[in-house]
């Protein structure tokens, strides 16, 4: 082989390895920030929220984590979307006032508008700490985006989707443009 053709190979090489490592190293990543994000412990707080999405599996985390630490007020975020009909539901058979339930509607219905409404929300109550249960892959970015907009505490809880190894991807990649949306465009900035 001419030199020439040698060199284009051994480059070509060298791209390729460090494409795939940096594919491997991106993966890794994705795992410890979307799927190993449990808390090492958890503590009662003023109020436990479930963000909108997805309700039949984070519900159930909710009220787990409400009856078990006797937090006395459950937070739902009420969509009118398909993934959020269980928690829809509870908004629409509940009666009102009730103490012990509250349901907010978002102005827009994504996280930033959760975020901006949990921090309305634990104002307007005197709220110094709270408990937000959503999915495991979304745990990161909604904890950063709550965060920028309350002064409480906020502790994150995930709820375990059941996701093939495509959903898991294509998760992985939606949260990492999100994480990098959240970091260029943090929401509730002065």
């Amino acid at each position: 082989m001419p030199p020439s053709v040698a060199a284009v190979n051994t480059a070509t090489r060298r791209v390729l390895a460090f494409a795939v490592g940096g594919l491997l190293l991106w993966l890794i990543i994705s795992v410890q920030l979307f799927v190993n994000v449990d808390p090492l412990s958890l503590h009662r707080t003023d109020a436990v929220i479930m963000l909108g999405g997805a309700a039949s599996e984070r519900l159930p985390v909710a009220r787990q984590i409400q009856e078990e630490f006797h937090i006395p007020v459950l937070v739902i975020s009420h969509t009118d979307t398909f993934g959020n009909r269980a928690a829809d539901e509870a908004c629409n058979l509940a009666q009102f006032p009730n103490p012990e339930l509250v349901c907010f509607r978002p102005a827009d219905l994504d996280t930033r508008g959760e975020a901006r409404a949990i921090s309305r929300l634990t104002e307007a109550n005197g709220w110094k700490s709270v408990t937000v249960v959503t999915s495991s892959y979304h745990l990161t970015r909604a904890g950063r985006l709550i965060g920028q907009c309350t002064t409480a505490e906020v502790q994150m809880v995930a709820s375990h989707p059941a996701l093939d190894l495509g959903q898991w991807i294509r998760r992985f990649v939606i949260e990492t443009g999100g994480l990098i949306d959240v970091s260029l465009r943090p929401e509730c900035a002065n």
